[in-house]
């Protein structure tokens, strides 16, 4: 028989052992779940709420710099390109994974900023040319982006900072495998300055450069001072994670 109740089990009837517990309990957990569902949905950020993800892009143009034109994208999952030449160069972009940390804050620092949908990030100070740096946010067929040369925003300062860092880890791999490939008797120089920048914690995921740094490890032909540097550096690589 079933009696009405007023229990934890829903506005219904509770029926007796067994058909409790057959009955009751999954509806508790697909409620349950429903409830969790419903959270993720609406707490999800902006960047990753339907569709394609969300891209967010950094470019930098300084005549004279190395390298002179510079450009990152990277979207909501984490996948980048990263484009470093020469301005005459033609483009040659390639591509790389960033961590979920350093992705989850390239984009809260560019909802910080409004996705660059309005305001005005340059300094207007009397400063040096420090190259022309954008920011562009694109969602949903939509495009938004600033410009600046110099800003005094904190949050667009650790922006172009982590952006930056991202750049330097790419630059490094890309000279490595360049030494490895035409003048690998000047790899002890250049992991040396590796070695310096993750003393000034100046590289936003390094960890990129270990199939490089493995190379050149494993490399029988490679000064055994470049291997034990290389070595040194996966070392650290790995203990920081």
């Amino acid at each position: 028989m079933m009696r009405p109740v007023r229990g934890p089990c829903y506005r219904g009837f509770l029926m007796s052992s067994p058909h409790h517990r057959l009955v009751c309990g999954p509806l508790r957990f697909a409620l349950g779940l429903a409830a969790v569902v419903s959270l993720a949905a609406t707490s999800a950020p902006p960047a990753q709420q339907g569709g394609e993800p969300a891209k967010l892009s950094y470019t930098k143009l300084l005549k004279g710099s190395v390298p002179e034109y510079l450009a990152i994208t990277v979207d909501a999952s984490g996948a980048a390109s990263y484009d470093g030449r020469k301005m005459e160069e033609p483009p040659t972009p390639h591509s790389l994974k960033l961590s979920d940390a350093t992705t989850r804050r390239l984009f809260s620092l560019a909802e910080s900023l409004g996705y660059f949908e309005s305001g005005d990030l340059e300094s207007h100070k009397k400063v040096a040319n420090l190259g022309v740096k954008t920011f562009t946010y694109e969602r949903q067929g939509k495009k938004s982006q600033m410009e600046f040369n110099y800003t005094l925003q904190r949050e667009a300062q650790e922006l172009t900072d982590l952006f930056e860092r991202i750049a330097s880890v790419e630059q490094h791999i890309l000279t490595l495998e360049y030494l490895i490939k035409y003048d690998h008797l000047n790899l002890p120089n250049q992991l040396r300055q590796v070695q310096i920048d993750l003393d000034k914690k100046a590289l936003a995921d390094p960890e990129l450069m270990a199939p490089t740094l493995e190379k050149i490890v494993r490399g029988s032909r490679f000064l055994h001072l470049a291997q034990v540097r290389a070595q040194d550096i996966l070392d650290r690589l790995q203990n920081s994670n």
